[in-house]
């Protein structure tokens, strides 16, 4: 009896450690994240109207470190994002590739050794944006040089992992981030500058591994 006594302890000590996020520990998730812009700009020159961008999905990419069983410290990075970027009346005249780099401080509820783990987090994006061009049609409407600032601001995270077993997990997640950057062009030759607030809202869907 006090083998089976003792052999129960160690297996429910075993079992509530199996899924637990313990300190210490570092997991990495992989899956898709879609980044969906939430604003745009005002009017750009009266007759192009303002500027809009579209939505893009691309390979999200997270790691975490666990201070505590309940603070997490996560680092969000996806494969360069590809952006259409259009007016009212000429539709598409543009294409803007950037990346968002954003690091938060996370708070993980309940238990350490529960399978489903909701958290929410606050931290700060940096956003890189490249390889921006005018297409056939912006060249048509006599704009050229097409450039977008870098921008930094405040991002914050909610989502849930549920662990599947002592090494793998799957998560859903929904990112906020604010994005202000200043397009800069030149419009007939004459150079322009448009305050553009992005404000995207990110949902990532991801397997993650334990460390």
């Amino acid at each position: 009896m006090k083998k089976l006594a003792v052999a129960a302890v160690i297996l429910s000590s075993i079992s509530s450690s199996a899924f637990a996020h313990e300190a210490g520990e570092f997991f990495i998730r992989a899956g898709s994240a879609t980044v969906r812009p939430t604003e745009g700009s005002d009017n750009v020159l009266g007759s192009l109207g303002g500027f809009n961008v579209s939505n893009n999905t691309q390979l999200g990419l997270t790691a975490t470190y666990m201070a505590t069983e309940n603070i997490g410290i996560e680092l969000l990075a996806a494969t360069p994002f590809r952006h259409k970027v259009g007016t009212g009346p000429t539709g598409n005249i543009a294409t803007v590739h950037h990346l968002p780099p954003t690091l938060v401080a996370q708070w993980y509820f309940g238990d350490a050794g529960s399978k489903f783990r909701p958290y929410v987090g606050a931290g700060l994006n940096y956003t890189m944006f490249f390889d921006e061009k005018f297409n056939d049609t912006g060249k048509a409407a006599g704009l050229s040089d097409l450039s977008l600032k870098n921008s930094w601001g405040a991002a914050g995270v909610a989502g849930l992992d549920y662990l599947i077993n002592r090494d793998w997990l799957i998560n859903a997640s929904v990112w906020y981030m604010d994005i202000d950057t200043d397009v800069r062009f030149k419009a007939g030759g004459v150079q322009q500058s448009v305050s553009t607030r992005l404000d995207p809202w990110v949902f990532m869907f991801s397997a993650g591994y334990r460390f």
